[in-house]
């Protein structure tokens, strides 16, 4: 009888090799290979061998009928929007989150709605949870119409079977490293489990047209856990973030197929789910300490929405001879590039001090268009000069200090009308645009020597 062979997986992207190597020679990733037992004898076809394969047929691009592509909506606009719209039928969406962040409460409540109000088929299938654990949460988010159907069960040859009995439209897999398939004699959750359960439920969405939502675990570094091949094989990958301490939740799209990146989603967790955050920067200044040195508001854009956020700076003379720097919600070198700037244009000695940024609320902000107001939060702590709370600061701010536009200044300036604030300093870039407004001060900038007029005296 053949032995059965252990191969190694790397982690990251899926390189196959016999035997351990501490780095991968396709991704040059380090100690990301993995063992995983593989079978000598391999099978014809793999997993999807459960599946009726079906004659392939090669056509020219004008005999490809295109249809109008319908979405379908998830109850949730915020979760629409960073779909793009709403769920594509025969899609394959994989969503990444921390333990407790809210996961499986968000796919429950779309799998609520689109049963009692989207007239579909609903099958939420999970391997973590007994059917009456299931039912106490669906119980406490609302009432159960519809037809919704709850399995608990990690074989996945069993749920081929429930599927094509009960003529489901959209199935939730809670979660992959709980499913195993009969011919992979890896357990579940290893690699090639991962891989072959993923490439089955994929081939179910395309060929039957059933859209399918898959939770995945996370690893300590914040990436799916599994081989990096199953992000490369689905068709959104969604993740979930959040302080397990705070209600805020926010969800950001890593790739989609049918939509943009770049939007996000934010959500509250309360007693009976997840409600989603219409108005996010009212939310984020809630609770702003007003007349404070080191606190400024500026506005970030993710994807096409303006979000107001309070950016809070702390200056502190160090005990050591390197100066500690922190910076929680923005990049930790741009920090260190604005310190420079000070230094060697405003003459502050930085390197005497401790520098901590803070961006409230738990954003992450890549755009540089915050990079004058961290700068002016640093100078108002460094002063213990307060920044008039109606005033919102943005721009980017180059090497020799001079101040940059963005993009969608006037989106970013209407937010802060919205909100209330009639103060805005914003690059001189952007003031022939913009012209005068009623009620609202637009302060331009060329330089950040000019910015620093708008300190109290």
């Amino acid at each position: 009888m053949p032995k059965s062979l252990n191969l190694f997986f790397c982690k990251e992207c899926g390189y196959e090799t016999i035997k351990w190597l501490g780095q991968c020679p396709s991704c040059k990733a380090w100690n990301s290979m993995v063992e995983a037992p593989k079978e000598s004898k391999k099978r014809p076809g793999g997993a999807g061998t459960m599946l009726p394969l079906k004659k392939a047929e090669a056509k020219k691009l004008e005999e490809i009928p295109l249809d109008k592509e319908d979405r379908i909506s998830t109850g949730y606009g915020e979760l629409d929007r960073v779909l793009g719209g709403g769920l594509v039928a025969g899609s394959l969406v994989l969503l990444g989150g921390d333990p407790g962040i809210g996961k499986s409460t968000i796919f429950l409540s779309v799998s609520l709605h689109l049963a009692s109000k989207g007239g579909k088929r609903v099958l939420y299938v999970s391997g973590e949870e007994s059917l009456k654990q299931i039912k106490l949460r669906a119980n406490r988010m609302g009432e159960v119409e519809g037809e919704l159907y709850f399995l608990s069960e990690s074989n996945l040859n069993q749920l081929l079977e429930v599927v094509e009995e009960r003529e489901i439209d959209f199935l939730v897999i809670d979660s992959i490293q709980t499913m195993f398939l009969e011919e992979v004699t890896a357990s579940p959750g290893s690699v090639s489990q991962v891989r072959e359960c993923t490439s089955f439920l994929l081939r179910l969405a395309k060929e039957r047209g059933i859209t399918i939502a898959v939770i995945g675990h996370v690893t300590k570094d914040g990436n799916v856990a599994g081989p990096k091949i199953l992000e490369h094989m689905v068709d959104v990958v969604l993740y979930f973030e959040g302080e397990q301490n705070s209600q805020l939740r926010i969800l950001h799209g890593q790739k989609n197929r049918f939509g943009s990146t770049n939007e996000i989603a934010v959500f509250t967790m309360e007693e009976k789910g997840l409600c989603e955050v219409e108005n996010p920067s009212a939310l984020l200044l809630a609770g702003r300490a007003l007349d404070c040195s080191g606190s400024i508001v500026s506005c970030g854009l993710e994807g096409t929405r303006p979000i107001l956020m309070e950016i809070q700076a702390l200056l502190v003379p160090t005990n050591f001879g390197l100066p500690r720097r922190t910076a929680n919600g923005m990049d930790y070198n741009r920090l260190h590039m604005l310190l420079a700037v000070m230094e060697r244009r405003l003459g502050i000695e930085c390197s005497k001090f401790d520098a901590y940024i803070n961006i409230a609320g738990g954003l992450k902000i890549s755009e540089p268009s915050i990079d004058l107001a961290v700068l002016l939060a640093l100078v108002s702590s460094y002063r213990n000069l307060s920044i008039p709370e109606d005033t919102m600061v943005f721009g980017e701010v180059g090497l020799s200090g001079e101040i940059r536009g963005v993009s969608h200044s006037e989106a970013r300036i209407e937010e802060a009308v919205r909100l209330g604030f009639r103060r805005i300093l914003l690059p001189a870039y952007h003031a022939p645009a913009q012209g005068k407004k009623k009620d609202i001060e637009l302060i331009p900038v060329k330089n950040i020597r000019e910015a620093l007029t708008i300190f109290k005296k």
